[in-house]
């Protein structure tokens, strides 16, 4: 099976090339703006015909696009989430290659969801920000384009790799400099958010399983757990082995509270108090994954804890 993984070189993408290239059945091309690409290529400024052309080249069986902006402001996510996602869809209309798409969604497409509840892919979605907005219009592009494709909605990715500005990776380097430092105490903000973490690696899975299958339309991806960043806090700091207290401090966004949920759009400016949730997913984020076990035949299998150590283990290395 010949696939074209497009944003290789990104956090997820990083981990679906090497679950694909671990398949003796799947003959590999990345396509990406860095230089380590087998092609290089710009979706947010190249052009659909060459995009074709390149396919009808290739004529991959599947197309998987991880590539995709999490910060910047509303031009630059649009440009990075939608028309990157536009110039995909129309390039295989034009191709005759016939290839399947797998597009990687987020759960903040859904926005915010009740406390308590599982959001499942018939939610109507209601993003409360910019990346949410970016990420749903290119699934509706998507959803619209006469394809073979499916979207899989990813909730809160975990695991190694996870980058420093995201709230695990923000709560594993505020540990760290408290052990460098040897304070015994850390004072920790905006941990009352809950989110579903799911271990990067097992969306890797998620992605090879939709790309075999026949399955279309909108998967959620997660563990189907919600769980308070003060909890995982609390995890961090046992396989951290950290003994000190952790507090958590009350009042407006700060610098951790700011990172709830995705990096701040903005990564000089804090997020403004009429936004404390900068992925625009309120309090409460838990996936219903029933979609998922029953068409892809996915569960996940790596706890929480398992990922954040390997957090730590990252973090830890910069000791």
């Amino acid at each position: 099976m010949r696939v074209l993984l497009i944003g290789a070189n990104g956090y997820l993408g990083r981990f679906v090339a090497d679950r694909l290239l671990a398949d003796p059945a799947v003959q590999l091309t990345a396509l990406g703006r860095g230089d380590d690409a087998d092609v290089r290529f710009d979706l947010a400024s190249g052009s659909p015909g060459a995009l074709t052309r390149f396919l009808d080249a290739v004529h991959p069986g599947v197309v998987i696009n991880c590539a995709g902006a999490t910060r910047g402001g509303a031009r630059e996510l649009t440009r990075h989430n939608t028309v990157a996602v536009a110039t995909v869809c129309e390039a295989l209309r034009r191709s005759g290659c016939g290839a399947r798409l797998v597009q990687i969604g987020c759960g903040a497409e859904y926005g915010p969801s009740q406390p308590g509840s599982s959001t499942a892919e018939d939610a109507v979605p209601r993003p409360g920000g910019p990346y949410g907005v970016s990420k749903l219009a290119a699934t509706e592009l998507v959803l619209g384009s006469g394809l073979d494709a499916v979207v899989l909605r990813v909730f809160s990715p975990a695991g190694p790799g996870t980058p420093a500005g995201s709230p695990l990776g923000r709560l594993a380097e505020a540990m760290r400099r408290a052990m460098q430092s040897g304070d015994g105490e850390l004072k920790l903000g905006g941990l009352g958010a809950q989110r579903d973490f799911v271990d990067v690696r097992d969306v890797a899975r998620a992605v090879h399983a939709a790309s075999l299958s026949a399955a279309q339309g909108v998967i959620n991806i997660g563990s189907g757990r919600a769980v308070r960043l003060r909890d995982a806090a609390a995890v961090l700091a046992r396989v951290a082995g950290y003994g000190g207290a952790l507090h958590e401090l009350d009042g407006p966004p700060g610098p951790l509270r700011a990172a709830i949920g995705h990096p701040r759009t903005d990564p000089d400016h804090a997020a403004p108090a009429a936004y404390p949730y900068p992925d625009g997913c309120g309090s409460w984020q838990q996936a219903d994954v029933r979609t998922a076990r029953d068409r892809l035949g996915w569960r996940p299998r790596i706890n929480l804890e398992e990922s954040l150590a390997d957090i730590w283990m990252e973090a830890a290395c910069r000791i």
